[in-house]
């Protein structure tokens, strides 16, 4: 499969760049390209923006009921290039085909259904004591999304905001791209109006920069590194826009000595696994009663042995590759560091698997005889790497827990559910997972101090799309 994109969706059709910069799109099992994109420029985002601009006028203006048709013509026709979604995400970020075609492409029916079923009975006019509350969409938005979990983080900004009556400017991952090209095509092939849905492809400084500066657009709703997340704030101050962040995260996973510790320990390890550890919630700093430490470490290296990274389209692989050079050279960085600072390699470590010399494989790893005051425990290293960290009793495993920059998420393994959710009271971030639960897409999605703010998914993520208006009398 071998792509190119070399137009920009702008005004309802696929225009050329106002300059011809070209990037190689690489596919990261093999380093070797699978196509390319444009990389566009100010200029391309000024007429990108003009034009949303100009569409939020008459969009702005459409009843719930019309964006409600739009939405599930999206969906229907988005189903229709489901299997091209999922071949182009694990072509682009190394996502084994059984994940590429299942939570990753899933995850954009999942989004868009959801706001659809948001939509069917969102109130948009409220009373107040003696005055009507009218929510009205905030304008043009500017949507910036990762890699990671590209075509999720596309429709959970996409869906919200055309539900709202927002016009939109995309600007995906060029790490990731044509999964949102593709859906670029579904907005066109649903008949979304001109302007509407805008897609204009791009790194940082080129794009996402002037985006989130630019004069014309009312919000910026990012997912990414809290680094770049501080960037696109400090860019969108002079215009005083609304910023809405999904930055990074190094959730703490809980393990409670009343728990089943093998269950719990396996669970932990194959969570923090999933998707190559290439996601921002994973339970990457495991917290183990310190009786329990020795156990659950000789566990943890058991699962994490058996997880097998491996070419994508095998189907005996669990893990593919990391999704891109840096970040491997990023993650082979902290192993080494890890090593340095005194952590113990219970298994894994720096280096590619063996067999695996092509592809930005990385072994999984068990990091044990670790403190919380250690680089790996307090950077998002983003990719198939554990920290296990013991703790006395229960106060110093929240202790610990809260100990980090970061809110985004925390997990509790318990043999009590009330005694968990009663500790999930007492941490500092947007999400806990009680024993093993999943995401809920009717729930928010996000989190605490620097894993960012605003919320995503279900009503509240179509309520960061709007502004409240009092209308008195």
């Amino acid at each position: 499969m071998s792509m190119d994109y070399l137009t920009f969706y702008i005004d309802g059709a696929w225009v050329d760049p106002v300059e011809l910069k070209t990037l190689d799109v690489i596919n990261p099992a093999t380093e070797k390209p699978i196509g390319r994109i444009a990389l566009g420029a100010a200029a391309d985002v000024e007429n990108a923006v003009a034009a949303a601009k100009r569409a939020f006028e008459t969009f702005s203006q459409t009843t719930p009921q019309e964006r409600l048709a739009l939405l599930q013509r999206i969906f229907d026709e988005y189903q229709k290039r489901y299997d091209d979604v999922g071949l182009a995400i694990s072509q682009e970020m190394g996502a084994p085909m059984s994940l590429a075609m299942g939570d990753q492409a899933g995850s954009g029916t999942q989004q868009i259904g959801e706001v659809i079923k948001v939509l069917q009975d969102f109130d948009f006019e409220r009373t107040i004591g003696e005055s009507r509350l009218r929510f009205e969409p905030i304008g043009v938005c500017a949507l910036i999304t990762p890699w990671n979990w590209p075509i999720n983080q596309v429709a959970c900004k996409v869906a919200p905001a055309i539900a709202a009556g927002c016009t939109v400017v995309l600007k995906p991952s060029e790490v990731a791209p044509f999964d949102a090209c593709i859906l670029a095509e579904v907005m066109d092939a649903a008949g979304v109006p001109a302007g509407v849905f805008n897609l204009v492809n791009g790194d940082g400084p080129g794009v996402g920069a002037p985006l989130s500066a630019h004069p014309d657009v009312d919000m910026v709703s990012f997912t990414g590194s809290t680094r770049a997340g501080k960037l696109i704030g400090q860019a969108a101050a002079d215009t005083v826009k609304r910023v809405s962040l999904e930055l990074g995260g190094k959730s703490a996973n809980i393990i409670l000595p009343d728990a089943d510790l093998k269950k719990a320990v396996r669970r932990g390890v194959l969570h923090c696994m999933n998707n190559t550890g290439q996601s921002c919630n994973a339970p990457t700093r495991m917290l183990v009663q310190q009786d329990q430490y020795d156990e659950a470490l000789a566990i943890a290296k058991e699962v994490a042995e058996s997880v097998t990274p491996g070419d994508p389209n095998d189907d005996a692989t669990d893990i593919g590759p990391v999704a891109n050079q840096s970040q491997f050279d990023k993650i082979q960085g902290l192993l080494h560091e890890g090593i340095e600072e005194g952590a113990e390699v219970v298994t894994g470590g720096p280096g590619k698997p063996e067999g695996l010399d092509i592809g930005y494989y990385v072994k999984p790893t068990i990091f044990g005889q670790v403190h919380n005051e250690m680089t790996i425990a307090r950077e998002e290293i983003f990719g198939p790497v554990l920290v296990v960290i013991p703790y006395k009793d229960e106060e110093e495993a929240i202790r610990i827990a809260n100990d980090t920059p970061y809110g985004l998420s925390n997990y509790i393994q318990s043999g009590d559910e009330e005694r968990a959710y009663k500790l999930a009271g007492r941490l500092r971030s947007g999400m806990v997972h009680i024993n093993g639960a999943g995401l809920d897409s009717a729930a928010p999605f996000g989190g605490y101090k620097q894993s960012g703010n605003g919320r995503e998914w279900g009503a509240y993520g179509l309520e960061e799309f709007l502004e409240v208006k009092s209308v008195y009398g």
